[in-house]
């Protein structure tokens, strides 16, 4: 059962449960019974929210294969666009971005298997997600997949809500499809860098899930 919460929020989430005990016993002695009440609820409500922000659940792929892009966060598909990708191909690339509000899981997945082949991390603004300069502007981490025959680049984007980007990746380092590359708290955005003849399978507005959803096929 600990393991299905991300070591990212065990600390946070230890603190405001002794927080709420002690605000709750201090409500206990010294309010009238109806508003002791009211606060234990408000406190349910506030941790049951916290606690679902920080939720790790087990997520296996269908089937580990690099021909596959596998969704790297739970979202909604907010970008599916030709750009100019400046930062490391400085070329064309199609994007793919999912929008992860508060109430997703807030973990990021390797989409691929293979070596980090560059990974930059840009402190920056703080713009709304869905910004259209959000992905240059923000702050956030650029990490470039290298299977030996493509390279996809890979964004942890910061939002106007979440300001905490974690990341357990390095440049040079062999990686996993499907194992965790990071997290970014209460929610934001992660945007795929693609090659332009990439078979993108999945739709905008659409829902999909990291380690479940195959975002494209290369």
């Amino acid at each position: 059962m600990f393991n299905l919460i991300h070591k990212e929020g065990r600390g946070m989430l230890l603190t405001l449960g002794l927080t709420l005990i002690l605000l709750n016993a201090a409500a206990w002695y010294r309010l009238p019974a109806i508003a002791f009440w009211l606060i234990v609820l408000a406190s349910v409500v506030v941790y049951a929210l916290v606690l679902q922000f920080f939720r790790n659940p087990v997520r296996k792929l269908p089937a580990a294969d690099n021909n596959l892009v596998y969704a790297p966060a739970d979202g909604k598909i907010c970008v599916i666009e030709q750009v100019m990708e400046n930062e490391f191909f400085h070329e064309k690339r199609l994007q793919v971005s999912i929008f992860m509000s508060p109430l997703n899981v807030h973990v990021n997945r390797n989409p691929l298997s293979g070596k980090i082949a560059f990974f930059r991390y840009h402190p920056g603004k703080f713009l709304v997600a869905w910004h259209p300069k959000s992905s240059e502007e923000n702050e956030r981490t650029t990490v470039v997949y290298d299977t030996g025959t493509v390279k996809i680049l890979m964004r942890q984007i910061a939002g106007a809500v979440a300001r905490r980007i974690r990341w357990y990746v390095h440049e040079g380092q062999d990686v996993v499809q499907g194992d965790d590359m990071g997290f970014i708290k209460f929610g934001s955005r992660v945007d795929l860098f693609l090659p332009l003849d990439a078979k993108v399978e999945v739709k905008m507005d659409e829902m999909v899930k990291g380690n479940k959803t195959v975002i494209a096929r290369l």
